[in-house]
């Protein structure tokens, strides 16, 4: 398809869709306000029947605690899905160096670099594990403190290489990681089960409102959540990082 028909199939969609969205936009609420009750039905709920501050927290892992189990397993079949597409098309060999891209030559890592990845990488992990950590108090949780842990890994490779990027985030290990965060949180449903209780019903004692270890089965539920967004950003990343190596099956590798 050449440039001409893009643009012009470009403009078609425009025409139809900016109406509907100058009319979205005079219908909305005014500003400061909102005109669905369940935010506030929540706001007021959970603290008292939860014990919970956070209540998206509370909606997450307790009011609509199977959706959350659903989104775990979406990011489950998609990881799995990219790590089957890219390690189908090379090796498997953790030995194998860098590769380099064809006008993109590898230069060196300053000392700079280095010395500021090897600073903020614990920092960034130990900030992720405190933001999992106080999901049931304060903005955050497992999905956001998952993400960040990743995102100290990757620092990682940034400021050690390749092979150090490989010996402290084993794709192995990694792979686990998410498969038992995700199994963590569908066993909490089952444990329910076992017991007579509806599917992801709390059979734990909530404990004390604005404690670190309030919400009962949710701490439990966000623990697994937090391992398997954290382990799987992780193998993501590192399934991208590798398709930078050299083709494991050709002789200079």
């Amino acid at each position: 398809m050449n440039a001409e028909a893009r643009s012009l199939i470009f403009l078609l969609a425009c025409a139809g869709l900016v109406p509907a969205v100058v009319v979205l936009i005079l219908h909305l609420p005014k500003f400061g306000a909102h005109a669905l009750p369940y935010g506030d039905l929540i706001n007021n709920s959970a603290p008292r029947e939860r014990h919970v501050a956070n209540a998206v927290s509370a909606v997450n892992f307790d009011y609509r605690a199977i959706d959350t189990l659903g989104e775990e397993f979406l990011l489950l079949g998609a990881v799995t899905g990219t790590v089957v597409l890219l390690r189908s098309k090379r090796g498997e060999r953790a030995d194998a160096p860098a590769g380099q891209v064809e006008g993109r030559p590898l230069r060196p890592r300053s000392d700079a670099v280095s010395g500021v990845t090897r600073l903020l990488a614990p920092v960034t992990a130990l900030f992720g594990v405190n933001v999992a950590l106080h999901g049931m108090t304060t903005p955050g949780g497992g999905f956001q403190g998952g993400v960040i842990i990743a995102s100290a890994m990757v620092m990682v490779f940034l400021g050690e290489g390749y092979r150090s990027w490989r010996k402290s985030a084993p794709s192995v290990a990694f792979d686990a990681t998410e498969g038992a965060g995700a199994a963590l949180y569908a066993l909490c449903g089952c444990a329910s089960l076992l017991v007579g209780l509806p599917f992801l019903t709390n059979l734990l004692p909530l404990g004390t409102l604005r404690d670190v270890f309030s919400g009962g089965l949710m701490l439990i539920e966000n623990a697994g959540v937090t391992l398997a967004v954290a382990g799987g950003f992780t193998v993501l990343f590192g399934e991208f990082l590798e398709e930078t190596r050299v083709d494991c099956r050709s002789d200079d590798s």
